[in-house]
């Protein structure tokens, strides 16, 4: 029973990526900026529904920018979470691009794209960022770089952050946690971290059972006098408090 039920959710999750790339291909066009947010949103929300994820939101989500959020970082689902939340546009590794099908529906949620081992391309992508909070955007980084064990967090870098400081916009952090929605304790299903594969993971989270996703907004701050390194510091520490 357990693996028919997780092929039916796999059959289903498949529907639902096509009818995501087909409504970016079609639809998006002819779309504004904030009804493709509210496309992503939706989508996002149905997504945690495939899977039998039961959100939970904390705090306040974001209505509108300039804002940078600050998140942990635990899955490959950690994007699709937060666009259930609240839309954002994400900054993401340059492969994603690339990526058969996930690299559509990325770039049609307005991903910007950053080549991670090259500091000319983060001074690039920093101007980008910076030329997006002014206009008004909302923007998502994961500043440790990489997925974590759930359990702590890897050091906040500090690069991305410059983006919030020369457009004088305030950064807001965000906590992230899967948990057992019984027992509230962290829940490792969807977990993405060292020799574990994405298809393990994905296979592992279609057959999770009382999987919670657990988003907590916490309050927006500038730098006040504050460098990018000393602020990442600040950011991390507030990110670590809101996953108590």
């Amino acid at each position: 029973m357990r693996l028919f039920r997780v092929l039916s959710k796999l059959l289903h999750l498949l529907w639902h990526i096509a009818v995501g790339w087909w409504t970016i291909r079609r639809q998006f066009p002819q779309m504004d900026a904030a009804t493709r947010g509210q496309k992503v949103q939706a989508w996002s929300l149905q997504l945690m529904d495939v899977f039998g994820i039961r959100l939970q939101v904390r705090g306040t989500p974001p209505g509108q920018g300039p804002l940078l959020l600050v998140a942990n970082h635990i899955s490959w689902l950690d994007i699709a979470v937060i666009h259930a939340a609240g839309y954002c546009r994400f900054v993401s590794k340059s492969e994603i691009r690339h990526w058969p099908i996930v690299g559509s529906l990325a770039t049609g949620a307005g991903t910007l794209y950053i080549e991670r081992e090259s500091r000319r391309d983060a001074m690039r992508v920093v101007h980008q960022m910076a030329a997006s909070l002014r206009a008004g955007d909302v923007l998502g980084v994961f500043p440790e770089g990489t997925t974590g064990d759930g359990r702590s967090m890897l050091p906040f870098h500090a690069n991305l952050l410059q983006a919030a400081i020369s457009a004088d916009a305030p950064v807001l952090p965000l906590a992230l946690r899967f948990v057992d929605v019984h027992t509230g304790e962290l829940h490792f299903a969807p977990s993405f971290v060292g020799d574990e594969t994405l298809v393990g993971s994905l296979w592992r989270t279609l057959g999770a059972n009382n999987l919670g996703a657990e988003v907590v907004f916490g309050e927006p701050e500038r730098a006040v006098g504050r460098d990018r390194r000393a602020w990442a510091a600040d950011l991390q520490a507030r990110v670590q408090a809101l996953r108590q």
